[in-house]
C-alpha cells in the first residue's frame, strides 16, 4: 500500500503528514521555528532553520507510520506564501533571513511605486494591490539592502524564491542538481507574474528592478518537478501550492462558487471563479486557484487577513493571559459577552479590504467592567468580524451569495469561535472531518500528477462533514455588533504618518 507525503512550511511552524488514499491522516509530526523582529514591523525566518526543521519533520513522520521513503507514492509542498528567500546556487546559503510575508519595511518601496499609477497601478496584471505583502518590494529591498547580491543576481548565481521554491531545490539535491521551480499559486504573489500569461512580465521585472536570471521557472500545481534526495530519497516531487490554494483543493472546491475560509496566524477566503480571472472593485485580490498539469488554470478571489490565530498568540506571548493558545476558548467562554470591547488586531496594518499600510492595532470600549475574559472573547470575535467584511467584498464581486461556509485551519477545534463566525455572518458553518485540509491539498496536487489518485471528481469522495454550526443571533444584534465593529475599524486608520 502507498502513500502521499504532504511537507507544510507554514509561518510558525513546519509540518509533515502522510496520507492514505482516502485522505486520512496515517502520521505526522510538527515542529516551530523562531519569529525574529529585528524592528517594529520586520518581521524575518532563518532559512536555513526552515530546511533543517522539514528534514526532521519528514524522519519523524515516516518513523511514526513505520514508513520508508519507498513506501510514499509522491511528495507534495504547501507553503506560506509571500515570504521571501534569495540564496546562492553553490553553497546553498541564504544571503539574508527570509522576509516574512507579514514585514512591512517595503512600504516606502510601495508609496515610490504608487506615486506614478496609484495603488492599482499593476493590478491589471497581476490582480493585487501595490502591497507590503507581496514579494517582488520585498526582492527589490533585499537587492537594495544586500552587498554583492545585484552583481550575484544578474548572473543567476543568487537565486530568488518563496518557501516552496527553497524546499523543493534543497530536496531534490540543493547544490548538486536541485530543481529551480515555483508553481504558479505562488509565482502569482510574487507582484512579478503576469495573471494571464502566467509567466514573468518584463514591466513587472523592470519596475521591481529584478533580474530575470534569479527566477525559478513557472509550473504548474500538479506535475513531477523532480526526484528527491536525502530524507525523501527517490520519492517523486510532484505538487506544490501556496497554504490557501492548497486549502481550496483539500475542501474539494472544484466548482464555480465554492469557497473555503482558513483560520491560521492569518485567516484567507477564497472563492473558486473558474477558468479566467475576475477583478475585484471591492478590495479583494484575484490570484490563481491552481493549475492541475496541462489543464487551464483556475483562478479565485481572495479576501486576505493579517492577523487572526496570531492576535491570540500575541496574548499568550506578550500579553501574558494565559500559557497555551487552546486556553482562549475557556477563558472567552467565562463571560457571555465582549463587554462592549472590540480589538483590530492590524499589527501589520489592514489587508482585505482596505488595504491600510498607515492603520495600527487598536482595543477600543474599554470601562473599568472589562476583565481578561472580555479581552478574551474580542479577540476572538475579530476574526470572525475580518472574516464578515471579506465575505461581503466577495459577494459584492462575485455576485454569488454564499449559503455556507466551509472553514479549515488551526483555529477551527475552537468551537466557540466557529458559533461567533456562523452568528457573524448569518449562514451555517461547515467543518470537515480533515480539518488539516492545506496538507491534504498538497498532497492531493502530488497524487494527481503521479496518478494515485486519477481525477479530481475522485477526491470529493474523501469530503465528509465533522460538524455544522447554525446562526443563533438575531439579525438586528448581528448588524448593530457589526456596525460597532467597522466603528473600531475606523479608529485604526492614519495612526502612522508618512
Amino acid at each position: 500500500m502507498k502513500y502521499v507525503a504532504a511537507i507544510d512550511q507554514g509561518t510558525t511552524s513546519t509540518r509533515c503528514i502522510i496520507f492514505d488514499g482516502t485522505g486520512r491522516a496515517v502520521a505526522s509530526d510538527q515542529k516551530e521555528h523562531q519569529q525574529i523582529y529585528p524592528r517594529p514591523g520586520w518581521v524575518e525566518h532563518d532559512p536555513a532553520e526552515i530546511w533543517e526543521r522539514t528534514q526532521s519533520v519528514v524522519r519523524a513522520a515516516l518513523q511514526n507510520a513505520d514508513l520508508a521513503p519507498a513506501d510514499l507514492a509522491a511528495a507534495g509542498i504547501t507553503n506560506q506564501r509571500e515570504t521571501t528567500v534569495v540564496w546562492n546556487r553553490t553553497t546553498g546559503r541564504a544571503y539574508h533571513n527570509a522576509i516574512v510575508w507579514q514585514d512591512l519595511r517595503t512600504d516606502p518601496i510601495c508609496q515610490a511605486l504608487a506615486h506614478h499609477g496609484g495603488q492599482d497601478r499593476f493590478r491589471a496584471q497581476t490582480g493585487l494591490p501595490l502591497a507590503t505583502y507581496f514579494s517582488g518590494p520585498k526582492l527589490r529591498w533585499l537587492l537594495e539592502n544586500v552587498p554583492d547580491l545585484p552583481a550575484a543576481a544578474a548572473h543567476g548565481e543568487a537565486l530568488f524564491g518563496t518557501i516552496d521554491s527553497y524546499l523543493i531545490w534543497w530536496l531534490t539535491g540543493g547544490p548538486q542538481g536541485g530543481v529551480h521551480v515555483t508553481d504558479v499559486t505562488n509565482a502569482g504573489r510574487t507582484m512579478l507574474m503576469n495573471l494571464h500569461t502566467l509567466d514573468w512580465d518584463a514591466e513587472l521585472l523592470d519596475a521591481m528592478r529584478v533580474p530575470r536570471a534569479m527566477l525559478p521557472a513557472i509550473r504548474s500545481s500538479s506535475e513531477v518537478y523532480g526526484t528527491a534526495q536525502g530524507v525523501l530519497a527517490g520519492v517523486p516531487v510532484a505538487g506544490a501550492l501556496g497554504d490557501q490554494h492548497a486549502a481550496l483543493m483539500g475542501q474539494v472546491c472544484f466548482d464555480v462558487g465554492e469557497a473555503k475560509n482558513t483560520y491560521g496566524t492569518g485567516c484567507f477566503m477564497l472563492l473558486n471563479t473558474g477558468p479566467a480571472p475576475v477583478h475585484s472593485q471591492n478590495g479583494l485580490l484575484t490570484t490563481l486557484g491552481y493549475k492541475l498539469g496541462d489543464a487551464p488554470a483556475v483562478y479565485a478571489l481572495e479576501g486576505s487577513i493579517a492577523i487572526a490565530g496570531a492576535l491570540v498568540q500575541w496574548l499568550r506571548d506578550n500579553l501574558g493571559l494565559f500559557t497555551s493558545s487552546a486556553e482562549v476558548e475557556a477563558l472567552a467562554r467565562m463571560v457571555d459577552d465582549n463587554g462592549g470591547v472590540y480589538i483590530v488586531p492590524a499589527f501589520s496594518g489592514l489587508f482585505a479590504p482596505y488595504w491600510r499600510s498607515d492603520a495600527r492595532g487598536v482595543i477600543v470600549g474599554l470601562t473599568r467592567y472589562v476583565n481578561k475574559s472580555h479581552i478574551a472573547r474580542a479577540a476572538l470575535e475579530a476574526t470572525a468580524w475580518q472574516t464578515r467584511e471579506v465575505l461581503d467584498a466577495m459577494e459584492r464581486d462575485s455576485g454569488v451569495k454564499l449559503t455556507s461556509l466551509k472553514v479549515d485551519g488551526g483555529m477551527v477545534v475552537n468551537d466557540l469561535l466557529m458559533q461567533f463566525q456562523s452568528d457573524a455572518l448569518g449562514v451555517p458553518v461547515i467543518r470537515p472531518r480533515v480539518i488539516e485540509t492545506t496538507a491534504l491539498g498538497a498532497a492531493y496536487a502530488a497524487g494527481l500528477a503521479v496518478g494515485y489518485w486519477s481525477s479530481p471528481s475522485d477526491l470529493r469522495a474523501n469530503w465528509s462533514v465533522d460538524t455544522e454550526w447554525q446562526p443563533q443571533l438575531a439579525a438586528t444584534a448581528r448588524e448593530h455588533r457589526y456596525a460597532q465593529w467597522q466603528k473600531a475599524v475606523a479608529r485604526t486608520f492614519d495612526w502612522v504618518e508618512p
